[in-house]
């Protein structure tokens, strides 16, 4: 069966609700080429079972972004059919993978129109004060650790606060990143996240855990990605990817048919 799912997978992907593009915005100039991060061992574990997973979707979406590390993008695609499968996630056309993998002064953020096989941004994206200087190492789900989170979330509604116009987050990762919410974990602008303070101090400034952008991109990218999209957050964690539900052979078997359940409830 698992074989199976896979199979579908592209077909499932590419038959999205062309309603979801509508809203899409234009796509900004990509980064120079970079070399991909180099994969850990814990990481390079699930290569055989992630491989499968939409291979042509991955290598239309890999030639439109060159500095994404293929492993995370099959990864990404994977967590997001299985999510799809639990109906933790609806039909929204939009994929957007973070690799904490890479330091901070390297566009770490890829969104994808998935229905056009499109990259619409890369951008720098800022990790916790706590999680690291330009190299993420520590992540965290509690409340006032500074940390970033790792995993799957989908993004929800806007808002206007303390950092401006901003998106709220929802975790699906349990132990991991459900804690989202109540910890104000969401895309924002940031006057620290710019090209300037890479040259002046040689990273990025740090959050509170959240994923900040640059404030010229944010609205046009935040309204880009709310009401449903799927944002994957990667790092080679041992623990995250051994016990990442979303990433299991089975796809989580029942733990996530229940998840999705609650979420349909929720919404």
């Amino acid at each position: 069966m698992r074989v199976l799912l896979k199979i579908t997978t592209l077909a499932a992907l590419c038959a999205l609700a062309s309603a979801a593009t509508a809203k899409l915005g234009a796509p900004v100039p990509r980064a120079g080429a970079s070399a991909p991060a180099p994969a850990a061992a814990d990481a390079a574990a699930t290569v055989a079972r992630a491989a499968p997973a939409g291979v042509a979707l991955i290598d239309a979406l890999a030639q439109q972004a060159p500095t994404i590390d293929r492993h995370v993008l099959s990864l990404a695609t994977e967590a997001l059919q299985c999510a799809r499968r639990h109906q933790q996630v609806g039909e929204d056309a939009v994929l957007s993978v973070i690799d904490y993998s890479r330091p901070s002064t390297e566009r770490r953020l890829w969104v994808f129109d998935l229905a056009r096989q499109r990259l619409l941004f890369q951008e720098w994206v800022a990790h916790g004060r706590n999680t690291g200087d330009n190299l993420a190492a520590r992540f965290s789900n509690s409340d006032g650790s500074y940390m970033s989170s790792l995993g799957a979330f989908t993004a929800q509604e806007t808002y206007t606060g303390h950092n401006g116009y901003s998106l709220r987050l929802r975790g699906l990762e349990p132990g991991f990143n459900d804690n989202a919410r109540d910890r104000a974990i969401v895309i924002h602008g940031a006057p620290y996240v710019s090209e300037a303070l890479i040259h002046s101090q040689g990273r990025l400034g740090r959050s509170l855990g959240c994923p900040a952008v640059r404030p010229a991109i944010a609205r046009q990218l935040i309204d880009t990605l709310q009401g449903g999209s799927f944002v994957f957050a990667y790092y080679p964690d041992s623990q995250w990817l051994k016990r990442s539900q979303l990433l299991m052979a089975d796809c989580g078997g029942g733990q996530l048919a229940q998840a999705g359940a609650d979420a349909s409830r929720r919404r």
